[in-house]
């Protein structure tokens, strides 16, 4: 009873073939534009009909399609992962707890980082605890997106000389943060690399683009673009168990495995956050993000979707998955000119 409910809710057939998702048009990543896009000419408009699914895009570069896509048709592999997200939804603590911990210095470094009252020396002194956590920063501190001169930064010392307080807070907690999607190298490299630029991307951006609004926090808007896609991370864990138990060879390859990709893994990020007892700010946030069918309204919530788009517009466009068109719908949407998403995209190369 459970599993034919199961079936019928996700569409799920064992020996039928069904066709792609109503939300696809013949193009499985194109979708018709959206009736809150904003007016335009009838010229521009005719051209503009179609509005691009660009998170299905996405997960094309995380999920290479070998073949013809199975549109509706889930594998053995995206059943098993999509129960499991299921089961997830249903009790997320069990995920907060065994799949995605946070780690639990996390919270105390933060507060500590934010309280200008601390001595610089202390601080140091729980880092250096740690001697992880002092590599990853470190390496942050000279990575191309966020290196402030060419001379190497070979120290903690130096890297609070250089950066400050607030920017080492952002690297403590984006290291911290990294450590959640340690996994076995090849599939890190396959699929987990490219989820974890993301991540870094959309922080990067939600921090930027808060940066330039009045009553808007960065540091804020920087976390929770980090933390944004936790739940995408939280199934990508699930799938290298789903490999397993998979046939060789077997991958996700269906537009239904994508879909529920999307719509689940934010409502997934904003259980955990709560199961994290982060404040309710960051789940009210998620959980306006997870509505995929609308803009977020909520200001915070509409920065970390704007710094999404860009982000995966970017991804897209270098690995040459994202004509000029799609590119030139995706940016309506997004409010932003071609010349403030190059800018953008430029920056975003060196991630």
């Amino acid at each position: 009873m459970v599993i034919k409910l199961f079936q019928k809710i996700f569409n799920i057939r064992d020996n039928a073939v069904v066709s792609q998702p109503k939300s696809f048009s013949q193009n499985p990543e194109i979708q018709q534009i959206s009736s809150n896009m904003p007016k335009m000419s009838p010229q521009s408009s005719k051209e503009l009909t179609d509005f691009v699914d660009v998170s299905a895009l996405f997960y094309s570069l995380l999920f290479p399609v070998r073949g013809k896509d199975q549109g509706g048709v889930a594998n053995g592999l995206e059943k098993n992962v999509i129960a499991d997200v299921e089961r997830a939804l249903s009790s997320p603590m069990a995920i907060a707890e065994n799949v995605l911990k946070l780690p639990t210095r996390m919270a105390e470094l933060d507060k500590k980082l934010a309280d200008e009252s601390v001595d610089i020396k202390v601080l140091l002194e729980l880092i250096l605890q740690d001697p992880v956590l002092s590599v990853e920063v470190l390496k942050l501190c000279n990575s191309p997106a966020f290196k402030r001169s060419e001379r190497e930064v070979t120290s903690l010392q130096q890297a609070f000389v250089q950066l400050g307080r607030d920017q080492l807070r952002r690297f403590v907690t984006t290291s911290l943060v990294r450590e959640m999607i340690e996994i076995k190298p090849i599939y890190y490299r396959r699929f987990g690399l490219q989820i974890w630029r993301h991540s870094m991307q959309v922080a990067f951006l939600s921090f930027e683009l808060a940066s330039e609004l009045s009553n808007e926090d960065p540091d804020t808007a920087f976390m929770l673009g980090l933390l944004h896609d936790v739940g995408k991370i939280a199934i990508f864990k699930m799938l290298l168990d789903g490999f397993n138990l998979a046939d060789p060879g077997e991958l996700p390859s269906s537009s239904l495995f994508r879909q529920v990709m999307t719509s689940k893994s934010l409502s997934l990020s904003a259980l955990l956050a709560r199961c994290w007892q982060l404040p309710a700010s960051f789940e009210a946030s998620l959980n306006a993000l997870a509505n995929t069918s609308a803009k977020p309204t909520e200001r915070l919530a509409a920065v970390v979707w704007k710094a999404n788009l860009i982000s995966e517009c970017s991804m897209l466009h270098k690995a040459g998955k994202l004509d000029e068109i799609c590119l030139s719908r995706l940016l309506i949407d997004a409010d932003l000119t071609r010349e403030e998403f190059d800018l953008f995209h430029e920056k975003l190369k060196t991630f």
